[in-house]
């Protein structure tokens, strides 16, 4: 055991898978398909093979989306990728990057694919196909700003209808990206309020120039659009995918502004028509009237009905005089009687009554302030009197002028005479400042 090396099954296949890898890192592979299976993932899986051979293959998502047509089983093709190995397998399988149909152009059998599709699911039947307005208020146009068609659309609409009211969504109208944007500008100029009528239009080119309008999200946004569509791309030979879908096909973008206007057109003519078999109808029925009445005149029974009419008229002329004058005359009373109740209203105002009755209260709030004031004047005085009064006769006043008042010990009677006392009583004696607790020291009796 010393001299081998042993390797295991993973070092080996990662061996050989680098071996493949590098050696055939960029290979060109003819076959036919065949067990194609999409995973849940969005890759897709097959086998590739010829009269003696097969291998796995494989696409991923990533290069899948990019492919014009939709693989099948039985179609043969030419597929780019690299050789590699699945290791948890040990198979060796093509990893695709890059898959065309082989002999039939890619781009015509991804046109034939979706045609057959869509066919089928019914966006091609007449009966879906609305037809366009007669006299639509406003066009939406879908196209590029670049280049002849829109300038040439508008002389004709211009020439065609002066008045009509254009509304332009401009997108790009070829390469990557054309064709979501193309849908996008289906979706918004059918939004747009009053808009009758859209025209998704393109100039003349070669199949990838107008690949754009075969990709299958422009063909969804035509049947999706809630008002007819017009297809104008490209010259009267080119024929795409937008062309089934839509409801008119024009063969360039000028026939296609012709075909938008031309219902006014029509629609005039028929106006045309019309007022020329009402005339002929009002002047047929004037004329049979007329020979009726002059039948009927012609009877005796109807002799003289020309001055009963006269009489009829006058009579009804009078009425109606009278019954003017009348309802003058009764407008008139009706006048006189609303401005009366208006005055009376007016008198009744309590806005107004509420005014003069505040103006009276703020003269007895004015009188009684000054009987109030007068009162209080007089009052005062009479007061100031009686208070004179009262301090002339106030024994304080008395003592104000230099006497004193007398009391004996406890206060319960004046002292007027000396006999009243004895020596060694006690006697209060008011001042008329203040009083004094005195001793009887001796009295004397006059």
């Amino acid at each position: 055991m010393g001299g081998r090396q042993v390797l295991t099954v993973s070092r080996l296949t990662a061996h050989l898978r680098n071996l493949l890898e590098s050696e055939f890192y960029e290979v060109w592979v003819e076959g036919e398909l065949s067990n194609c299976r999409p995973w849940t993932t969005g890759h897709l899986s097959f086998t590739l093979k010829d009269a003696r051979a097969q291998m796995r293959g494989i696409i991923f998502r990533s290069a899948l989306r990019y492919l014009k047509f939709k693989p099948e089983d039985g179609l043969k093709v030419i597929a780019r990728g690299r050789v590699s190995v699945y290791e948890p397998k040990g198979e060796y399988q093509l990893v695709c990057e890059h898959l065309e149909p082989y002999g039939l152009g890619r781009l015509q059998l991804a046109f034939d694919q979706l045609k057959a599709r869509l066919q089928e699911e019914g966006l091609f039947d007449r009966a879906r196909k609305r037809p366009l307005p007669s006299l639509p208020r406003r066009i939406g146009i879908v196209t590029s700003l670049d280049g002849a068609v829109i300038r040439d659309m508008l002389h004709v609409l211009g020439r065609r209808h002066a008045s009509v009211h254009v509304v332009i969504r401009p997108v790009r109208v070829q390469g990557e990206g054309a064709a979501p944007e193309i849908a996008r500008g289906l979706k918004a100029v059918s939004r747009v309020p009053q808009v009758d009528v859209v025209i998704v239009a393109r100039g003349g080119g070669s199949i990838e120039d107008l690949w754009a309008f075969n990709e299958e999200i422009v063909a969804r946004a035509i049947a999706l659009c809630p008002v007819p569509v017009i297809s104008a791309v490209g010259h009267e030979t080119d024929v795409t995918i937008a062309d089934f879908v839509a409801d008119v096909r024009a063969p360039t973008p000028s026939a296609a502004a012709e075909i938008v206007i031309a219902g006014k057109d029509e629609f005039a003519s028929r106006i045309g028509r019309l007022e020329d078999r009402l005339r002929g109808s009002i002047r047929a029925r004037v004329q049979t009237l007329g020979r009726r009445l002059s039948a009927l005149t012609g009877r005796p029974a109807f002799a003289g009905y020309q001055g009963r009419l006269a009489n009829l008229e006058r009579h009804v002329s009078e009425l109606q005089h009278d019954l003017v004058r009348q309802v003058h005359e009764r407008l008139r009373g009706r006048d006189r009687r609303l401005q009366q109740l208006r005055r009376r209203l007016e008198l009744c105002d309590l806005g107004r009554r509420l005014a003069i009755i505040r103006t009276r209260l703020v003269a007895a709030d004015a009188r009684a302030a000054r009987a109030m004031a007068a009162h209080l004047h007089t009052a005062n005085a009479r007061f100031r009197g009686s208070a004179s009064r009262l301090e002339t006769l106030s024994p304080l006043a008395v003592l104000g002028r230099g006497y004193a008042v007398c009391w004996n010990a406890d206060r319960s009677a004046l002292v007027r005479d000396a006999a009243a006392v004895a020596h060694g009583d006690r006697v209060h004696v008011t001042l008329s400042r203040g009083e004094l607790e005195c001793e009887v020291r001796g009295r004397t009796s006059s």
